[in-house]
């Protein structure tokens, strides 16, 4: 063996840690910052459910300021940035700024309003239909069908946008199973309000039944 090998060797394995101990540490910090910025998005969509708009908004700007925090990391270490863990952070980050402005009234923002790669930003308005099913619901037990059935149309427009992305759930990040989830969840929705629309109906046609009986 050539006697410089030990020292080559050396060098390159020296080297490798150096290079793994920065993408190593550049996980930490994305692990770190994708539980945050789950967290902030999770609890801004429940303040949304409760009418807190401002609660929502100053939630998704803490969540905003967190994923800022990885712009090195995506530059530096995409293998890091684009992993699992930071990819679910964006989509939830995404399914709360959509599902703030949806029910707020407020215009839809862009992926690149709020700094989100389309992967995670389809999958996160894949799962505003839940989100939507959920106010649904809540609405209906409180028998309010006010805006019900705009819900329902909106429902129905982003389940026909997510239909026609077809590429590889590689190149997606999995929206074609997550887009066929909310197939089921549409439906069930659909099925809901259109039995409860009915019930409300046919309980208007008996008051008023009552009411000429009674006159």
């Amino acid at each position: 063996m050539p006697s410089d090998y030990s020292d080559v060797l050396n060098n390159i394995a020296t080297e490798a840690i150096e290079a793994l101990t920065v993408r190593h540490q550049a996980r930490e910090q994305a692990l770190a910052v994708s539980r945050e910025v789950i967290r902030f998005s999770a609890n801004a969509i429940r303040a949304v459910h409760r009418g807190d708009f401002d609660d929502a908004r100053q939630l998704i700007d803490r969540a905003r300021q967190r994923l800022q925090e990885t712009r090195p990391i995506r530059d530096d270490n995409p293998e890091i940035y684009y992993a699992g863990f930071l990819s679910d952070a964006r989509k939830e980050y995404a399914e709360a700024n959509i599902t703030l402005a949806v029910i707020s009234g407020a215009e839809i923002p862009s992926p690149d309003d709020i700094d989100v790669d389309p992967p995670a930003y389809l999958n996160g308005m894949a799962e505003v239909i839940g989100e939507l099913r959920r106010y649904i619901l809540d609405a209906l037990r409180r028998d309010s069908f006010e805006r019900c059935e705009d819900f329902m149309d909106v429902m129905d427009e982003i389940y026909g946008i997510l239909v026609t992305i077809d590429f590889p759930e590689a190149v997606t990040g999995g929206l074609r199973r997550s887009t066929d989830a909310m197939r089921g969840v549409l439906e069930r929705t659909r099925g809901d309000l259109t039995i409860s629309l009915q019930q409300r109906r046919l309980e208007r046609r008996l008051g008023d039944l009552e009411g000429d009986s009674a006159g």
